[in-house]
């Protein structure tokens, strides 16, 4: 099922249908979790309205991690089986994780400075999430610095590949290494430490952030895949 899309023009259709369903549910889930998270959502008995950061900075957290692994394994894909989609979905999508990481990296400082007193600190969390943006920029220099389209796509899926270890670093840096950064709340879906009240906005927003990631990332692709086509013309290769 999913080998078959690796077919440029089958993908294109299912992208088209996609696309606009998730621009709407990004569109409905965003302006849901902005509501209930300035309006409806509590302040924190400890940080006070500082609190509210979290819906931005958690959800955008979340994506940087998604987009990468994703990308990642897009690339393995590339590298073993020549699919083109996922060669190209690299690239369409290592801007989008980079936007989302350095979102990440501001609303962290934004939070810390009111519960840490510093705007940045070398925890382990931080600074894992640091690389992770620098492996994001990475990729984008290194993809586009071969005049070989190809050698640039092969030579940032091996950075992908090998960058993928600081994933598991960031997810358990809280629990490998004494930091001031807070363990994760929702590590236990039955009994999660967050109140209800404001684990509802935290949600929408993610689902908001995955739905405008999905619409956007099928936009950049459907234009990845344009780009290649009309390349491969001007070489004279066919259609």
């Amino acid at each position: 099922m999913i080998a078959s899309f690796a077919n440029p023009r089958r993908f294109l259709k299912l992208a088209r249908r996609v696309q606009p369903v998730a621009a709407a549910v990004a569109v409905a889930a965003l302006a849901v979790g902005l509501y209930t998270s300035l309006v409806t959502s509590p302040d924190d008995y400890q940080q006070g309205s500082s609190v509210r950061i979290m819906y931005i900075h958690v959800p955008a957290a979340w994506m940087a991690l998604f987009v990468y692994t994703t990308m990642a394994g897009a690339a393995f894909v590339g590298l073993v089986w020549k699919h083109i989609v996922a060669e190209l979905y690299a690239r369409a999508a290592a801007p989008l994780g980079a936007a989302f990481t350095f979102i990440c990296l501001v609303t962290g400082s934004l939070w810390g400075k009111p519960m840490w007193g510093a705007w940045w600190v070398w925890d382990a969390r931080l600074t894992s999430v640091l690389i992770l943006f620098f492996l994001y920029l990475g990729y984008l220099a290194l993809a586009d610095a071969f005049d070989d389209e190809q050698k640039g796509i092969n030579a940032g899926a091996f950075l992908l590949l090998i960058g993928a270890v600081n994933i598991p670093i960031i997810k358990f840096s809280v629990e490998w290494w004494n930091t001031l950064h807070q363990p994760a709340s929702l590590t236990r879906l039955a009994k999660p430490a967050i109140d209800a009240a404001m684990l509802l906005p935290l949600l929408a927003m993610a689902v908001g952030f995955t739905a405008l990631f999905m619409a956007l990332v099928l936009v950049r692709l459907q234009t990845e895949i344009a780009r290649r086509r009309l390349k491969i013309r001007r070489q004279g290769g066919g259609a």
